[in-house]
């Protein structure tokens, strides 16, 4: 598969069918363990924005563990 000088590339009919993609779907890439998946988006992800950084945390963390990686320290 080539990519255009914009950057652009075709996503095979066997792809855009397994996923539903159709006309003026919207797509994300999604970086796991070093690789990027193509997925489609849904109207939460696209409102939350957050959908991307589902499953990223290092396992044994706790929620205040995670959160307080959020958080600006002094």
């Amino acid at each position: 598969m080539k990519v255009t000088v914009k950057g652009q590339v075709t996503i095979p009919r066997r792809v855009r069918e397994t996923l539903g993609i159709q006309k003026n779907s919207e797509v994300d890439f999604v970086e796991e363990k070093g690789r990027f998946y193509l997925v489609k988006t849904d109207e939460g992800h696209q409102r939350l924005g957050f959908r991307r950084f589902r499953g990223i945390a290092p396992s044994g963390m706790s929620t205040d563990e995670i959160l307080e990686l959020t958080r600006e320290t002094e």
